[in-house]
């Protein structure tokens, strides 16, 4: 408990009996809190409130709906007539086309061993079962919309446990491979899986992370620190070319992980590349917060962050103006410092570029689950009673979205297969996760999840709404196609909320893939198109029938769009600026990236 909370001295211009109450009610609402955080531990930061209230009111709704319940007894009564029904016609013919095919991206039942008898039947009853359950968790009448998808996700989470492909006694591949290596695969997957708790309980990083650590094999683009502040460093990479654009290029990275994953190996690092292309590039590392730092606000990350690394690329660089560039959460703050500015920003800015950021939030993808008003509360004060939201917390909510990529698939092919998928540098950075501080936390998820004051215009710095319509500067933004954290969709609706110019670039790939897709990279496409400014607004949809892929990575053509943007190339800028203030203060990637 900090003296923030309950006041130890009391001030001379309050009464003795109002300054009594006031430190009771303190003192109250710190035993909610103490009490939510402690059942924070025992819920992995899940608010049991929130899944009650989401599972009344499926619950009431769907029991007032006797149309709803007898549309599911019949749906229930097809899906088993189908299932019987493929059950005697592939008795007849083994090749028999399945009754249901699983959805997009489910691989559970893709081996071979699944097309044959008992298997075949369990995969096909599940997947029935699957389809059942959603018709059961969605389209009840009078349900609220996030309740719905709420509960729908709780019992996919529940479904997902009974699959036969996570029980060893009901999945062929399993079952081949032990009879293939005699049982010795269990065995190592006993292995794997002690090793992995074992590393859990001492707060490791996972197997074979220990390859991949900064400044030796990720993070190992030459450059210096050339400013240091409490919550940031600012790294000047070296140039790798005769010449450079005059403007300089400024990464804001997100702070909910560390920055590298903008330059991890050499071969797929996108700050190496950018630096390859002749610009001169800086790029903000964030510190890793700890419990001291429990009252740092947006503000302070706007001000000692964005705006303290635009005033040093501005003095080492200076009479230029900075095409900056913000990644996730990064990129939100960028927009949030860009919109401040007003009409001063096309002095400072020459660009702005948005990768796989949202500025508004009405559809802010699978993370708007744990977002309400009871999550909210429940989290809020597991931070405050820590002083920070801990990596282990956000790992396990994006564990959960992605459960059958993040936890069933490993547990088939790491402890029921015996074996171990290689580590790779995007896996380990991964790994490498930062806290959040509880007041800047708050404030984000309040301000724009709950509130989405940055799109109705209602987001305040220093007296002033940060108007996003007041961003006259082009905009490069890029969307990816299976982003689960911030959808292509939401991403796209810059275009609503500025009549500047706006490229649009949309991606293969996901939230991290899909922005580190590095040129050469097989399968991947990109469509790209330009809305001039005080262009129509076309709708994502329309957008996307409009414009065709377009194989390759989307970073030649960003590169591209920069230079069109950009003066002659010429002699590169000394690295920092020491008669400014800002020497060089070691070499990257600093000491921010270090810290546990």
């Amino acid at each position: 408990m900090t003296d923030q909370t309950i006041p130890h001295a009391r001030p001379a211009q309050m009464p003795a009996a109002d300054q009594d109450a006031t430190l009771g009610l303190a003192a109250f609402q710190a035993m909610d809190r103490m009490r939510e955080a402690l059942g924070g531990q025992l819920t992995g930061g899940v608010s049991p409130g929130s899944l009650a209230l989401a599972g009344f009111d499926w619950g009431f709704h769907l029991a007032q709906a006797p149309g709803k319940r007898a549309e599911l007894l019949w749906k229930g009564a097809r899906k088993t007539g189908r299932l019987m029904t493929w059950l005697m016609s592939s008795a007849i013919d083994p090749k028999a086309p399945p009754a249901i095919q699983p959805l997009p991206g489910d691989n559970r039942f893709r081996h071979e061993g699944w097309g044959r008898m008992p298997f075949s039947a369990l995969a096909q009853g599940f997947l029935l079962g699957q389809q059942w359950l959603h018709n059961a968790t969605h389209e009840v009448p009078g349900v609220m919309k996030h309740h719905e998808d709420v509960v729908s996700f709780a019992a996919k989470q529940w479904l997902d446990m009974f699959s036969p492909s996570n029980n060893p006694l009901t999945n062929p591949e399993v079952l081949a491979r032990t009879w293939e290596t005699g049982g010795t695969n269990l065995w190592r997957g006993w292995q794997n899986w002690l090793e992995d708790a074992v590393r859990l309980l001492n707060r490791q990083p996972p197997a074979g992370a220990e390859a991949f650590r900064p400044g030796e094999t990720v993070a190992v683009t030459p450059g210096k620190v050339v400013f240091r502040n409490h919550l940031i460093e600012l790294i000047q990479y070296a140039p790798s070319t005769g010449q450079v654009r005059p403007e300089p290029v400024l990464i804001v990275p997100a702070w909910i992980m560390k920055y590298y994953i903008l330059d991890l190996s050499p071969e797929n690092s996108l700050i190496r590349w950018l630096v390859g292309q002749g610009f001169t590039v800086f790029a903000i590392s964030w510190r890793n917060p700890d419990a001291t730092d429990r009252d740092l606000t947006m503000e302070d990350y706007r001000r000692q962050g964005v705006t303290a690394a635009l005033d040093a690329v501005q003095a080492i660089v200076p009479g230029t103006r900075v095409h900056a560039a913000g990644y996730c959460l990064g990129g939100t703050l960028l927009a949030i410092a860009a919109a401040a500015m007003g009409a001063r920003a096309g002095d400072r800015l020459a660009s702005l570029t948005l990768l796989a950021a949202q500025v508004d939030f009405t559809e802010p993808g699978e993370l708007a689950l744990f977002i309400d008003a009871s999550q909210m509360h429940f989290l809020d004060s597991m931070m405050w009673n820590r002083g920070y939201l801990s990596d282990d917390q956000m790992a396990g909510a994006f564990q959960l979205l992605r459960s059958n990529d993040l936890v069933w698939s490993r547990l088939v092919h790491d402890y029921l297969m015996g074996q171990r998928s290689p580590m790779t540098d995007l896996m380990a950075w991964n790994a490498d996760s930062t806290r959040m501080p509880w007041r800047m936390h708050s404030e984000y998820l309040q301000r724009l999840y709950l509130d989405n004051e940055l799109a109705a215009g209602r987001f305040m710095v220093e007296g002033r709404p940060a108007a996003l319509q007041n961003i006259r500067i082009p905009i490069f933004a890029v969307g990816t196609e299976r982003d689960h954290v911030a959808p292509w969709k939401s991403v796209y609706k810059i275009h609503q909320f500025t009549d500047t110019e706006i490229t649009f670039a949309l991606t293969s790939g996901g939230h991290n893939a899909g922005i580190v897709s590095e040129p050469g990279h097989p399968r991947r496409h990109y469509r790209i198109g330009t809305r001039p400014q005080d262009g129509a607004l076309v709708s994502a949809a329309d957008w996307l029938a409009a414009h065709e892929p377009d194989a390759g990575s989307w970073w030649p053509a960003w590169a591209g769009w920069l230079a069109a943007r950009s003066g002659d190339p010429a002699a590169p800028p000394a690295m920092g600026a020491p008669k400014a203030g800002y020497p060089p203060l070691g070499d990257a990637p600093g000491t921010h990236v270090f810290q546990r």
